[in-house]
């Protein structure tokens, strides 16, 4: 593994920090505005804002399995971390390392809210279709993976993934 370099670990620090507290922001105002209240519509028929309390992960999967996702969670954080640095700090590499601090925020995100009261807040509500209730840390999650598998497909090549050197032959 090389030295990573000054710049990109700032940039690993300042970037999830920034998200994460944008993440428990929004769900700090949903308790306080939307919970025990009716839902709200921020869109007509796009979009709408309602209070939920997620036991489970994605989709409301795996209700009440709490020390499993704080375990899972740890696991995937350590990775992601891992993964990081071993990103090389190219602009070519940018889209990618950026990619991984998107997910960690996100994960981080409803890691808080699980290991400090048992469940997440979710609030953002999909009007135009059957959906569950999720959160911006699902966002960065969710987007952040359509746009990997993006670049994974169109944007890197085979070689230059392997300069990552995730796994070992």
């Amino acid at each position: 593994m090389k030295n990573i370099s000054l710049k990109h670990l700032l940039r690993g620090i300042i970037l999830p920090l920034f998200l994460i507290a944008a993440d428990q922001f929004s769900k700090v105002l949903a308790v306080r505005d939307l919970k025990g209240a009716s839902p709200k519509e921020l869109i007509p028929g796009v979009l709408g804002l309602s209070y939920v309390e997620n036991r489970g992960m994605s989709f409301g999967l795996l209700q009440g399995q709490r020390v499993l996702f704080i375990v899972i969670t740890v696991l995937i954080c350590l990775f992601l971390v891992w993964t990081y640095v071993r990103i090389p700090d190219t602009k070519r590499f940018r889209p990618l390392s950026v990619c991984v601090l998107f997910i960690f925020a996100g994960a981080v995100g409803n890691f808080i809210d699980r290991a400090r009261q048992g469940f997440v807040v979710d609030f953002l509500e999909l009007r135009f279709m059957s959906f569950p209730v999720f959160n911006l840390a699902d966002c960065y999650i969710t987007w952040t993976a359509v746009f990997l598998a993006f670049l994974l497909v169109f944007h890197y090549k085979e070689d230059e993934l392997k300069e990552i050197r995730l796994w070992r032959r």
